[in-house]
């Protein structure tokens, strides 16, 4: 059982490490698309309802994509303060507690956003302001997509932490 836990840990950790990394190219994009639109605003007096709205759009994808990057990394808000005070047995119940939730909440938002999402596409949505982007639906389709990869990444959680199991030395994981 423990290989096949570490082959599924190591395959969704080289997913959401690929997808991660892929996605901070995303905020290079909203750098370079704010910095474009206000360059042309101050300068030129020239705005873009679709250029602005395009800025969300991508900050939606960086948040939905780079969420499950960040649990991986260990970048997620934890309350430090007591989990640093537990013991080895405690933390491990934590960790599980952590894992299963996350897996949990992931999937009631996967469940919860799609009938959002195929509405969205079914109405054809579009963007309420003039000159705004076309097909909303795409953007809504991110969330549905971000959580799943929440989920994947929660099941990695998982894995690991059942390998890592606890150890009553020094308070350690190992």
């Amino acid at each position: 059982m423990h290989p096949l836990l570490l082959k599924i840990a190591l395959r969704i950790e080289g997913l959401i490490d690929f997808t991660g990394k892929a996605t901070s190219y995303v905020a290079l994009a909203i750098v370079g698309l704010i910095t474009v639109n206000v360059f042309l605003r101050y300068t030129m007096s020239i705005g873009s309802v679709w250029a602005q709205e395009l800025e969300w759009h991508l900050l939606a994808a960086l948040i939905l994509f780079g969420m499950s990057y960040a649990l991986l990394r260990g970048d997620n808000v934890r309350v430090d303060l007591f989990y640093a005070n537990y013991s080895p047995k405690t933390k491990y119940r934590v960790d599980i507690i952590s894992a299963v939730l996350t897996i949990i909440v992931a999937l009631l938002f996967i469940y919860l956003s799609s009938s959002y999402v195929v509405q969205s596409f079914s109405i054809g949505e579009m963007s309420p302001d003039p000159g705004g982007i076309p097909y909303r639906w795409i953007v809504k389709g991110l969330i549905p997509i971000g959580f799943a990869l929440l989920a994947l990444q929660g099941v990695g959680e998982l894995c690991r932490v059942i390998l890592n199991g606890y150890s009553t030395k020094g308070g350690q994981h190992v």
